[in-house]
């Protein structure tokens, strides 16, 4: 789990009610049995066009292989520093209380390529993308194993 992700959830955890925390509690296994597909770490972008075999390993111990084309389609879109930066794979947020997932946004590339898969511009705000569900149909058509789903289990009040 990416520590900006950790921060916020401990953050959020110092706010809550009795019941948010029994809630929480519950789902909080619930939950890791669902992210367990998970990769334990992001690769660069740039390292990642290196490889024969483009991969990161998973919690679970799985192997998550990337696309080669969706690699190159990313490279085309950003430089060749950028791609340094580039972290993969982008990770999209689903809260089970709201109706729009976010993609988590570190910084601008993200923000960017984002922008140019799906042809409008988008905001980061609060380090996240918000999207709609057909937003998010298209970039999973382009983007389907340079993203993962990571399951949020948010309480808002």
């Amino acid at each position: 789990m990416p520590d900006s992700l950790r921060d916020e959830i401990t953050r959020m955890q110092s706010r809550e009610s009795p019941y948010e925390k029994m809630l929480r509690n519950c789902l909080r296994g619930e939950l890791r049995v669902v992210n367990t597909g998970l990769p334990q770490d992001q690769k660069q972008l740039s390292n990642l066009l290196e490889e024969k075999y483009p991969h990161v390993i998973c919690n679970d111990g799985s192997t998550h292989f990337f696309k080669k084309n969706e690699l190159e389609y990313l490279a085309s879109l950003i430089d060749t520093d950028e791609q340094k930066a580039l972290l993969l794979p982008m990770l999209i947020e689903i809260v089970s209380n709201q109706a729009e997932p976010a993609i988590i946004c570190e910084g601008q590339i993200e923000e960017k390529v984002i922008a140019k898969a799906l042809g409008m511009p988008v905001t980061c705000k609060d380090r996240r993308i918000k999207i709609y569900k057909p937003q998010l149909a298209l970039l999973r058509r382009k983007l389907k194993t340079t993203t993962v789903y990571i399951f949020s289990p948010k309480i808002v009040a």
